[in-house]
Parts: structure tokens; sequence; C-alpha cells
């Protein structure tokens, strides 16, 4: 092998591990656990899946998609609870931050076990790189603390939690696979609120901070 062809060979070897290097690191899926918003208890005759949302959970709505929206944040599929509040969730929050794709209502997701929400999870097509699922506690503080090495303590009303996957098929989901890219949630924008939030939020009489 002249020193040519010693060159070319290792050029080749470096530039298939540099693609293979891309490849790996980019084979991460996202998902975003988010609990529906504040529910309405004032109507003792429904029953618990009946439940739909308060003021308040239409108002933390409005500032957490205004917040995702600012970030450009949009899931590839959206997959909810059947109960009413996280219907409802899931309906505006698609429709406030301009999300045209599928949402799948699903009975499982609704009073069901973490394992549930990773089995519903591993039968999604491995074309969506981004999901959010929308849902219930203590079950999504569960599903998280399985998904992540850190002490994720209570999912709030409305709470988002995203998570990169080190995965590259939502078949391979697996304890501790995932790290926490960030977390927000209603009460943090209760004393300071960015003025691009703000300035997207429906008019009010009274401050939408309050309650």
């Amino acid at each position: 092998m002249t020193d040519w062809q010693r060159w070319a060979h290792r050029q080749t070897r470096y530039e298939q591990q540099r693609l293979y290097k891309i490849k790996k690191e980019s084979t991460i899926k996202t998902l975003y656990l988010i609990r529906h918003a504040k529910s309405d208890w004032s109507d003792g005759s429904l029953s618990d899946f009946e439940r739909g949302l308060k003021k308040r959970g239409y108002r933390d709505l409005d500032t957490i998609s205004s917040y995702m929206s600012l970030q450009q944040l949009q899931p590839d599929l959206i997959l909810s609870s059947l109960a009413l509040r996280a219907q409802t969730t899931a309906d505006q929050l698609a429709r406030k931050i301009g999300y045209e794709g599928k949402v799948h209502y699903m009975e499982e997701l609704y009073s069901s076990r973490p394992e549930t929400l990773m089995n519903v999870l591993t039968l999604q097509d491995d074309s969506y790189e981004t999901i959010f699922l929308i849902g219930h506690n203590p079950e999504l503080t569960e599903f998280a603390n399985f998904l992540i090495e850190d002490n994720f303590a209570k999912f709030p009303t409305l709470g988002v939690l995203s998570i990169l996957l080190d995965i590259d098929s939502w078949s391979d989901i697996a304890e501790k696979c995932g790290k926490v890219d960030f977390f927000i949630q209603p009460k943090q924008f209760k004393y300071y609120m960015p003025k691009q939030i703000r300035t997207t939020l429906p008019k009010m009489k009274t401050s939408p901070l309050v309650g």
C-alpha cells in the first residue's frame, strides 16, 4: 500500500467515524411530560373524569403557550389522557401554539401506572421526533423519575418537563435513558413575566397573574 493509499484509507475511516458520531449524537427523541391545567372542583355532581378547567387553568394556558410559542416549541405528535381536563389542556395548547398535527386522546393515559405510559410511547412511530404527553399526577412524576437520574419532586398543574431521550426508537425507552432539558410551570411567572410573554396575553380587566 502506497503512502497515498494509506492516507486515503485513514481519511475514509475518519470520515466514517465522524458521520457515525454525528448520527449517534443526533439520535435523540424529545419527550414533553405535561400535567393538565388547574381543574374545576366546583360541581360536585361531576365525576373525576368529567371535571373541566378553572379560569386560572385557562389563564395559565395563555402564559405557558406564549412561552412555548416564543421558544418555537412544536411537537410532532400530542398524546393526551381522555379525561376532560386533559383533553381541554391538549386542545387549548395545540391551538395556542399553532400546532396542526395529530392529537390522540387515550383512555390508557387516565389513572394509569407509569408502565402504561411507557408502553404507549414504545408503540409510537419513529418518524415522530418530539412528543407531548399530557396526563396526570402522580403517574407523570413517577414516570419522570423512571426516565431521569435527577429526583423530580412533583408535577404542579400545567408543569412542563422536557426530557431528552438517548434513543433512536421509541421502542428503546428504558430506565434512566433521559436527561432533563428544562422545566417550566405557571408559578415561575407569578412575580416576573418577560415582556415578550406579557404582551401576547389576552387583555383582561384584572391581572392574569392573580389567583
